[in-house]
């Protein structure tokens, strides 16, 4: 197609042309004919070029294809979680490294019983984490929720069952500085009780064993808070054939503690099934009649020794009686004695006044040297009162 264009203005950038019909085109400068003033006029002709188009499309089609296989082939990948150790009171979970392909993070979320426990700190790095405080023998279901700017993305859940207090394979230890006898020793045990020895401090280690508080295993114990305890742990934990508490057994407790835990559990132990057997075990006829008899006899001796005692005071009663008795059988004969010479002796005839004033002279007389007669002396028999 020709077209006949005239030049209007002409400037260093932008021309201005003209059409017939008076309409105004701005226009490039650097793409006119030189030389080129205003009044010129120029035919342009104008086509499709379809060969250069098919050629623009396919490299655009083909950074399309790039940029998707680069960037919008993988979403986030869902998390895999798994339980990598339980025990009592708490449980290890563990899960995949997480894929954003190339969406952003937001949150990674630990679920427990449906229920959101809390964030995970660092979800690109930690790929691990340990819930403690659980109750014993309990079931738990846990799950992960990742939120991403792609989406958002649950895990399967997984059901734990915490231990019995009998059940010792979730213990694992990690032990320290050991003499080489008493490390076999502690092998042999933990193998017994159905533990596991790990080598080095892992969030799953339960407990540090070790008689010597030092070296860099050590040191990260303390720093995990990992109860730091001595051998004597395990060997009383197989004694009792269920797990016990560290309190008594941390490597910085005094030995007198442990013996007398141990002790205490000794006095403490229950009665043998042949003792129980006995004590539930009913009395027979014969036996029943014979601790009846024994507790008469207990009672009969009881009040002999009761009566025993009463006669001994009543013997001593009777005693002072009877000495009180004699005093005054004594005393009653000796005023017998004095009543019967009195009744005895002969009444005197009637002296004269003359012998009368004899007498009474001869009275006074002796009674100035002797002394006063008794009241019952010169009486009449009439005259005693018995």
């Amino acid at each position: 197609m020709l077209v006949s264009l005239t030049v209007g203005k002409v400037d260093a950038g932008v021309t201005v042309l003209l059409t017939p019909d008076k309409r105004l085109i701005e226009f490039p400068s650097i793409l006119l004919p030189p030389n080129i003033i205003s009044g010129s006029i120029v035919d342009i002709t104008v086509s499709r070029n379809n060969e250069s188009e098919a050629k623009a499309e396919a490299r655009f089609s083909a950074l399309q294809d790039q940029i998707f296989s680069s960037f919008g082939a993988s979403q986030p990948s869902t998390p895999a979680l798994r339980c990598r150790n339980a025990t009592q009171t708490s449980v290890v979970l563990e899960w995949d490294p997480i894929e954003l392909a190339t969406a952003d993070l937001i949150s990674l979320s630990l679920y427990r019983n449906g229920q959101k426990a809390g964030n995970i700190p660092r979800p690109l790095h930690m790929h691990s984490t340990k819930i403690s405080g659980l109750a014993v023998d309990t079931e738990y279901s846990f799950h992960l929720v990742l939120r991403t700017t792609a989406g958002t993305f649950a895990s399967k859940q997984v059901v734990v069952r915490t231990h019995k207090m009998t059940d010792l394979s979730g213990v694992t230890i990690t032990t320290g500085i050991l003499p080489p006898s008493t490390r076999e020793e502690l092998a042999k045990a933990v193998e017994r009780i159905g533990a596991k020895i790990v080598d080095g401090v892992r969030i799953d280690t339960t407990h540090f064993v070790t008689t010597e508080g030092r070296g860099v295993p050590w040191e990260k114990a303390v720093e995990m808070n990992i109860p730091v305890v001595r051998p004597e742990w395990v060997e009383a934990c197989e004694k009792n054939g269920r797990i016990l508490g560290v309190t008594k057994f941390y490597l910085d407790a005094p030995r007198a503690n442990i013996q007398g835990l141990e002790e205490a559990q000794r006095t403490a132990s229950p009665p043998t099934p042949a003792q129980q057997s006995q004590k539930d075990l009913p009395q027979t006829p014969s036996q029943s009649r014979e601790s009846k008899e024994v507790e008469t006899k207990k009672e009969e001796n009881k009040e002999e020794e009761s009566s025993g005692e009463d006669d001994e005071e009543d013997e001593e009663g009777t005693g002072d009686d009877e000495k009180a008795r004699a005093t005054d059988e004594q005393k009653v004969r000796l005023e017998d004695k004095d009543t019967q010479k009195v009744a005895l002796r002969p009444s005197r005839e009637q002296p004269s006044p003359d012998k009368e004033t004899a007498e009474d002279s001869e009275e006074e007389a002796n009674s100035e040297g002797k002394p006063e007669p008794s009241p019952g002396d010169g009486a009449s028999f009439q005259d005693v009162a018995l």
